[in-house]
């Protein structure tokens, strides 16, 4: 029967390991058993990781002066001139002679299209500046880290484990398959010293 024992021990170590991987969801909500309050880690330490992973986000990753520079760049500028002149066409066509219905009477396709020309070279001069004085308002007004910390803070238990397994299930199965291995090891070690 001896023999069994690697069996044993690479059971208890997968186990074990899996049990220790349970546990850093599980318990959702504190516990107690015999005397003893036990919770999960992510949920006891989920306002802690949503701070943490905050100040990582607001330092490390996302700064909004880059946002704000891809934002002011001219050649993305340069996409919404299409949008723009689409918006003056329909403007100068349609809706100014909707409501001024004597101008259209005096000015001619040649004059609406000078018109045009004049306000988008006015436009594009003037989009940079109004760019920037919208991103200059909105830094003061944006905290990245206080964003990310409380949508973090916020999550259900269940989500964020849901979120950390989609990225770690792979790494959690490796672990447990190493804890059966290194419990085998153990249990090979063990019954040899137990035959000398």
């Amino acid at each position: 029967m001896f023999w069994l024992q690697p069996f044993i021990a690479a059971f208890t170590g997968w186990f074990t390991t899996w049990i220790a991987i349970y546990m850093l969801f599980h318990p959702r909500e504190p516990k107690r058993f015999f005397g003893i309050t036990i919770q999960g880690i992510f949920p006891k330490r989920q306002k802690q990781v949503a701070a943490k992973l905050g100040s990582m986000v607001a330092k490390e990753l996302i700064h909004f002066d880059e946002i704000a520079g891809q934002l002011k760049d001219p050649e993305k500028l340069k996409e919404l001139t299409p949008l723009i002149e689409k918006h003056l066409d329909t403007f100068l066509s349609v809706k100014l002679k909707e409501k001024m219905p004597v101008i259209s009477m005096f000015v001619g396709e040649g004059t609406i299209g000078k018109i045009k020309e004049a306000m988008l070279e006015e436009i594009e001069e003037l989009l940079p500046a109004l760019i920037t004085q919208y991103t200059d308002s909105l830094s003061s007004k944006i905290d990245i880290e206080a964003m990310v910390t409380e949508k973090v803070s916020n999550f259900s238990s269940s989500k964020l484990e849901d979120m950390l397994l989609n990225v770690m299930r792979k790494e959690f199965r490796f672990v447990e398959f190493i804890g059966g291995v290194l419990g085998f090891m153990i249990g090979i070690i063990q019954l040899l010293l137990s035959l000398l």
